[in-house]
């Protein structure tokens, strides 16, 4: 009665979260349309309004008279497929709901060319972006100010991934040339070019690991190898060829092309490929712990053609380092959109796994906050959708998704990076969409 829309957290339930005032008569008549967040409220004076639920503002504004509408409005079914609206009252009406434009920053690009790696380096507290046009540029953290860039870098290859050695100064990227080069990336001077000299398959994924005092460059790709590189500044000759395969990798390894890698102090490495099978290694002995298989949607017909690719692995490292047998432990992205969990020290437990709400692609990339309290999950569409994993995945299996937060739409196309800083408490993206962002870990814009 008071033309009020009030949107409240189920979990929080003391005070509303959001009112959405805009209706000048009482409102009779509301549907909450789940697969794109949208709100649509009807009021006794005939008028229809659409918000979006995510930023709570209205979309779509109409009433009976100038649409012409004859009639008491009775019902309306908001169709998102055609992104339209059906109006019962003396007859059937269908409105066409028109979105806004895009506002003009986000004409504002980073790369001439798709991004496809981005990274912050906490020592110098700048952010370096690399493109399919094997550009590399150096970001101020501070003021988004463009401070360097170095062009050809891996000739005309695409450059894949990339990391900083553990003290910052010098970058590390792989590309589609099957190279590692090493950069002192304030001035585009390579120090170091690193490969197998029988192969040249694609790098998709690095990163630079410590173990047993020892420093290393790890690079997963193509050729279905964990390749590690012996990092030091005296035998160079150890640097420029990697270490001999591991036994186990050799016998018991990935049949597929390996996606990406993920470090886990002091001695674990998982590595992930394109039939969804994920392999955890002790670094130390070279030999596998274990072997997970990404779970087959139980919605697919057996024999059918599914996408069980993992293209990102997450090592909640909070939960490694209590030991707790009966907590999730790694997280990794799945078919038709699913972010799974698996508990990597009680063997062969069932995964718990979720799909985010009103996901409609596959996800691209997940992060975590440093305390494994919140998580970041970015599809295809460009959506980033936040989660509350604080309880989630501790002991017996899931039944349900863990506390949903909110979502916000960060690029127009696919997110390739999300990285939490968590001392600035930002979240840094980057796109297909040859953007690289920063915004608030509630979805905040910040920055280009």
């Amino acid at each position: 009665m008071d033309r009020t829309i009030r949107l409240w957290n189920p979990y929080v339930p003391s005070q509303c979260t959001g009112m959405l005032r805009s209706h000048t008569a009482p409102i009779f008549y509301l549907h909450i349309c789940e697969e794109d967040a949208k709100i649509i409220s009807v009021s006794t004076d005939n008028t229809v309004k659409i918000w979006d639920a995510e930023d709570q503002s209205c979309l779509f504004s109409a009433c009976s008279k100038a649409s012409g509408i004859k009639g008491e409005l009775s019902a309306c079914l908001y169709a998102p497929a055609m992104q339209s609206l059906y109006v019962a009252a003396d007859s059937l009406a269908l409105l066409y709901l028109e979105l806004r434009p895009l506002p003009e920053r986000r004409l504002v690009v980073s790369h001439l060319e798709p991004v496809l790696c981005c990274k912050f380096n906490r020592a110098f507290r700048q952010v370096v972006s690399c493109s399919e046009g094997s550009v590399i540029k150096v970001w101020d953290f501070e003021t988004g100010r463009q401070l360097f860039e170095f062009t050809s870098a891996h000739g005309e290859a695409a450059i894949t991934c990339l990391t900083f050695d553990d003290s910052g100064r010098r970058l590390v990227t792989g590309a589609r040339d099957g190279c590692l080069k090493i950069w002192n990336y304030n001035n585009g001077h390579c120090l170091h070019i690193l490969k197998r000299e029988d192969k040249c398959d694609e790098i998709c994924d690095c990163t630079y690991v410590e173990v047993n005092k020892s420093k290393y460059i790890v690079a997963v790709g193509w050729d279905r190898r964990i390749n590690v590189y012996f990092d030091s500044t005296e035998e160079l000759h150890r640097v420029q060829k990697p270490q001999p395969f591991w036994q186990d990798d050799i016998t018991q390894g990935h049949k597929e092309d390996i996606l990406c890698v993920a470090h886990c102090p002091p001695a674990l490495l998982a590595t992930a490929s394109y039939d969804g099978e994920i392999i955890v290694w002790n670094m130390s002995s070279g030999c596998i712990c274990c072997k997970l298989h990404t779970p087959r949607p139980p919605d697919c017909a057996m024999g059918g053609a599914v996408d069980t690719s993992v293209s990102q692995v997450v090592f909640l490292r909070t939960r490694m380092a209590t030991l707790e047998s009966g907590a999730a432990t790694l997280i990794f992205n799945g078919p038709q959109g699913s972010v799974n969990f698996w508990r990597l020290l009680s063997g062969a437990r069932p995964p718990a796994s979720f799909t985010p709400s009103r996901v409609k692609s596959p996800i691209s990339s997940i992060a975590v906050t440093a305390d494994d309290l919140l998580l970041y999950a970015a599809d295809r569409d460009g959506y980033v959708y936040v989660y509350s994993i604080k309880d989630y995945a501790l002991g017996s299996p899931e039944q349900e998704p863990p506390p949903y937060m909110h979502r916000w739409r960060a690029h127009i196309k696919t997110v390739v990076s999300l990285e939490v800083i968590d001392e600035d408490r930002v979240l840094l993206s980057s796109s297909t969409d040859c953007t690289v962002r920063l915004w608030s870990l509630h979805g905040e814009y910040i920055g280009e």
